[in-house]
């Protein structure tokens, strides 16, 4: 069980989405796409009024539970949670602005889930409508704590948001009867879901309710997980089961107790899901051996297992993470869902050691692989993020059969575009930190944005205006009514060699750095402007040598944006390009194309094809090389046109 140790300690704490107003002229536009069209979509999504798209069936599940509907439950096990991320996402909205007609909206599907839920207070469709008699006996494969998870997360936005307790209330009753059935008692349920997310969704119905028991009950999944005998056997058994179909205990994170846990191994949703939890859990419980685990797990996912893109889970094959350094580029599985939850953990374990390297990973998951996991109207996603694509192989390969060329406008397997739209509307909550003892104000994001925050007994709004992440100039303006003493820390990203800072135009060479972050401390004026300039070159990423897929190969970034080369700019055979040392790259804005987006041009060299023998497959001499100019665009912006070929790595001439 957990060791207390009150040296864990958090640093800081996030400020709240009705803290922080976005005004950004990158994010703003997303973040109004996910109101005006994101969640009406997702709602007719959910409703089955999509023509053409997967049906999703969800509310009908829910009205079948309530006995309000005839027919039979359709969908996967998990279905019950698109519509818990849904309704977070709406709480988030909620959180910035009240909508008369969306909250009108979320208030009948609360009640539709007030008359589903059974009177011992256990609220699943899938159990209820197409398994009643049969709760509880198979969390390994069938969800229903993860779906409890995402619901009880998605009451505790709505309450937040909108003081109305009656979503609290449901999840609560639910919470109360999964703390009689779950636990060390010799009645109960000794074990844990399959699908870790009820453990993260604990803390925070712990921390808006007080209810301490939701926090040990948060604890007992945690550390029951990877105990001997293993759960999931005795439960097989139980069921009589098949043992063929047995998963390896480490695609559940099972496969060891957590603080025994060094490598990041299985499913990767779920590791980082779990992840996210544990760091949560060693805070609340002054755990340091718990966070150890995070940190060790947090170097092999980071530094052996992630794409350039922030992208994790390289397998198709059961999602998952696999052996340090495989990662291939066109078999690239990189669920958007994975991004999301790597974030998740990265801002958890930025709260509680202030160091850059969590804000970087989580900025680098952000600008790329979470965003290109929606297309830029909002109407279509991707599941899986590959970083090659060539679509006659995609298309035919039955070994590919995952990797799609374009955006896909639902999936029966609805994960992902719910997920990334509640990411895209709780942004306000990972731009800023506070430490309240030191009186100090982190900004990890440079987003345009206000904040209003107390610091040193005082009201103080911080106004950000930045182009970020086209342009590195950041300007923050300090309001408030008097003189007042506290710290701004600024995060200088890792990808940046040279960064200026000033204060009303006057440099500042004192700055204090610590982990990443530039700390100024002193008495400010009403009016104060700090001014950060963050140089923003073309910049070529090389992989780690034992990274064998990409030998011989560059990236290309600018900031915090990866590029890649698609088809429609470069032509066909985007493999045979090949880039220069001393290429000149160029990044120039182009506001007329994909939304408005920095490409970056530059001088390459490719085969002359037309000198090439059609009828000889190989040759003693290679092709003849001609000049060729290179367009790149920013990598989640790819698939927005006519589809063709894309790749990340290019071709490096050294």
């Amino acid at each position: 069980m957990s060791t207390m140790n009150n040296q864990v300690q958090k640093k800081m704490n996030p400020l709240t989405l009705q803290q922080v107003t976005i005004q950004d002229p990158f994010w703003s536009s997303r973040e109004q796409n996910v109101t005006e069209t994101v969640v009406p979509y997702q709602w007719d999504a959910l409703n089955d009024n999509i023509p053409g798209a997967e049906p999703s069936h969800t509310i009908e599940n829910f009205r079948l539970a309530a006995g309000e509907a005839k027919g039979e439950y359709y969908g996967m096990v998990f279905q019950d949670s698109d519509l818990g991320k849904w309704l977070e996402t709406v709480g988030f909205i909620l959180s910035r602005e009240r909508d008369p007609e969306l909250e009108k909206t979320a208030d009948e599907v609360i009640d539709l889930l007030e008359r589903a839920q059974q009177p011992d207070g256990y609220l699943n469709t899938y159990y209820t409508v197409k398994k009643p008699g049969e709760r509880w006996t198979n969390l390994r494969d069938n969800h229903e704590l993860y779906c409890a998870g995402h619901l009880m997360e998605a009451a505790v936005s709505y309450y937040q948001a909108t003081g109305k307790r009656k979503f609290l209330d449901i999840m609560s009753r639910y919470a109360d009867y999964i703390a009689t059935v779950f636990g060390p008692g010799p009645d109960q349920i000794q074990g844990y879901d399959g699908h870790p997310e009820i453990e993260l969704a604990l803390v925070k119905m712990y921390e808006a309710t007080g209810e301490a028991k939701y926090l040990e009950l948060s604890s007992f999944f945690v550390d029951q997980r990877g105990q001997q005998p293993y759960f999931f056997d005795q439960e097989a058994e139980k069921r009589q089961e098949n043992s063929s179909r047995k998963r390896s205990y480490d695609y559940f994170q099972a496969h060891a107790p957590v603080r025994e846990q060094h490598t990041a191994e299985g499913h990767s949703v779920r590791a980082v899901y779990l992840y996210s939890a544990m760091a949560d859990l060693a805070v609340e419980n002054g755990d340091q051996q718990l966070l150890d685990a995070c940190k060790q797990l947090w170097k092999d996912t980071t530094r052996r297992k992630m794409y350039v893109t922030g992208g994790i889970g390289s397998s198709e094959y059961e999602e998952r993470f696999t052996v340090p350094y495989d990662l291939p580029n066109d078999r690239a599985y990189a669920e958007t869902c994975a991004a999301i939850g790597l974030m998740f953990w990265a801002h958890r374990m930025l709260q509680i050691e202030a160091d850059r390297e969590y804000a970087d990973v989580m900025e680098r998951a952000l600008y790329n692989g979470v965003l290109s996991g929606i297309s830029l109207d909002g109407k279509s996603y991707f599941y899986v993020n590959p970083l090659e694509v060539w679509p006659d192989t995609a298309n035919h390969r039955h070994d590919m059969s995952t990797v799609k060329v374009t955006r896909q406008p639902w999936f029966g397997c609805a994960c992902c575009p719910p997920n990334i739209a509640r990411l895209i509307a709780s942004l306000g909550q990972y731009i800023y930190s506070q430490n309240e003892e030191r009186k100090e104000l982190y900004v990890h994001l440079y987003i345009g944005s206000k904040a209003e925050v107390e610091l040193a007994g005082q009201p103080v709004r911080l106004i950000q205006t930045t182009n970020y992440p086209w342009d590195g100039s950041v300007e923050l303006e300090l309001d408030m009514e008097q003189v007042t003493e506290f710290g701004v820390s600024l995060r200088i990203p890792g990808w940046c060699k040279e960064a200026k800072i000033a204060v009303n135009g006057v440099e500042v060479t004192d700055a204090v750095t610590n982990s990443g972050y530039a700390s100024l401390r002193r008495t400010w004026q009403p009016g104060d402007r700090i001014t950060l300039d963050l140089s923003m070159p073309v910049e070529l990423i090389f992989a780690h040598p034992a990274l064998r897929e990409n030998a011989g190969k560059a990236a290309l970034q600018r900031g915090p944006v990866v590029f890649c080369l698609e088809e429609a700019d470069n032509g066909a055979n985007l493999q045979d390009i090949e880039l220069a040392a001393d290429a000149k790259l160029e990044a120039v804005f182009d506001e007329k194309l994909l939304g408005g987006v920095v490409v970056i041009n530059g001088a390459a060299t490719r085969s002359d094809s037309s000198a090439a023998d059609a009828d000889e497959l190989y040759a003693t001499s290679p092709a003849a090389r001609v000049p060729a100019q290179i367009t790149a665009v920013p990598y989640y912006a790819w698939s927005n046109r006519t589809p063709g070929e894309m790749t990340v790595w290019v071709r490096y001439r050294s």
